[in-house]
């Protein structure tokens, strides 16, 4: 189920004592930036904006922290070919991502038509599906324009 934008402290402590994870500061710290910073980042970035939040807290840490929740299904992992693992807030509704192939940016995109997990394989394996990534390719419309200015 997706979070509001903006959850309280306290809120974030109960989502995490809900998960079975302890409260730290490193945990409250990444899970404010990745809602103060709706996106797609990557673990340098959000150690960075940790950092700011909250003083010392290694990249490692960032790491440990990111593994935990992503594990307890408080982020979402996305790994895209070419670049590192980035993490986001928005979990729980099996939405997609579009991906510019020139700049990289990647924008949320809700389910495409059909019942969840919003796509049937054309053959399930014996497979009980229960979740769909399906990652959308093209060219964002500002490369776009800056191609065509070009």
């Amino acid at each position: 189920m997706p979070v509001p934008a903006h959850p309280s402290p306290a809120s974030q402590a109960a989502r995490l004592r809900a998960a079975g994870l302890r409260v730290t500061g490193p945990r409250l710290a990444v899970l404010a930036v990745l809602h103060e910073r709706p996106g797609h980042h990557d673990a340098g970035a959000i150690a960075r904006w940790a950092r700011e939040r909250s003083g010392s807290v290694s990249t490692q840490a960032v790491y440990d922290v990111l593994a935990a929740l992503g594990g307890a299904g408080l982020v979402r992992r996305i790994e895209l070919p070419g670049g590192p693992a980035r993490y986001e807030a928005r979990v729980g509704d099996n939405h997609h991502h579009l991906v510019c192939r020139a700049c990289g940016r990647v924008v949320d995109v809700d389910c495409p038509v059909g019942r969840a997990p919003c796509l049937e394989p054309g053959g399930d394996h014996g497979f009980a599906v229960d979740e769909a990534d399906v990652t959308f390719w093209g060219v964002c419309p500002d490369c776009t324009a800056t191609r065509s200015n070009a």
